[in-house]
């Protein structure tokens, strides 16, 4: 198991969005590379990144900050957000990004998924967002037809090994995570499940991984001091 804090970038700077509404974003540092040295010195092997803007517009907006974050941290950094074109993946892992994470593009071209997963395997990762037991697109703002439990299994089918799976519906409101999601997801797709969403205290932490998650995604309750990563981090040894 891994923990992986959180770096979400809206002009260059990281915020925090509450339930995926842009109109309600707070900036924690207009600096994310020193967040990341700040994980880095707390015991922190892993960040996961998510431009904000790239996966409302379907661009690259921060593709230096990420960069920048990768080069200064040393950490293992996987991004999502906007990659929706062969270049930018590999645009990215050229920048030595360890991982990275597909999103809309996954649910809307199946084609350029199963390319990215032929060229870079275990590089590649898909990220289901789920609202109301579907799957949403476009940083969170479309609901899509497809129901999230049989989304995951096709991709599955299609050779995808991780997973990171986000219930907008607890995302940054630091009222507990969706445990019973989780649990569902790894009993029955047997993936690498990464929790997001809602992550909100120690207690949190410790069930997700006593049920053998891959990763843990904390965000917001390390920017409120609610979780203490350098204890979170120590599960991840255990």
């Amino acid at each position: 198991m891994y923990i992986f804090p959180a770096i979400d970038l809206v002009d260059g700077k990281a915020v925090r969005l509450f339930k995926g509404d842009y109109d309600k974003m707070t900036v924690y540092s207009e600096h994310p590379e020193e967040t990341a040295l700040d994980f880095k010195e707390k015991g922190a092997s892993h960040i996961h990144i998510v431009d904000l803007e790239g996966a409302r517009d379907g661009d690259t907006p921060n593709v230096e900050t990420v960069c920048r974050i990768k080069k200064e941290s040393g950490l293992f950094c996987e991004i999502g957000g906007g990659i929706r074109s062969m270049d930018v993946v590999e645009k990215y892992v050229s920048a030595g990004i360890d991982r990275v994470i597909l999103g809309t593009a996954a649910v809307n071209d199946e084609a350029f998924l199963k390319e990215a997963l032929a060229r870079y395997g275990e590089k590649i990762a898909v990220g289901v967002d789920i609202r109301d037991g579907y799957v949403a697109v476009k940083g969170w703002l479309e609901k899509t037809e497809f129901e999230a439990m049989d989304f995951c299994k096709k991709m599955k089918e299609l050779g995808v090994r991780t997973l990171i799976c986000t219930d907008i519906s607890k995302d940054g409101a630091m009222q507990g995570t969706n445990r019973e999601l989780y649990r569902k997801l790894k009993d029955e797709l047997q993936m690498d499940i990464t929790a997001s969403g809602g992550v909100s205290t120690m207690e949190d932490v410790s069930m997700l991984a006593e049920m053998g998650v891959y990763g843990i995604i904390i965000g917001k309750a390390y920017y409120l001091g609610a979780i203490d990563l350098k204890e979170a981090v120590k599960l991840e040894k255990e």
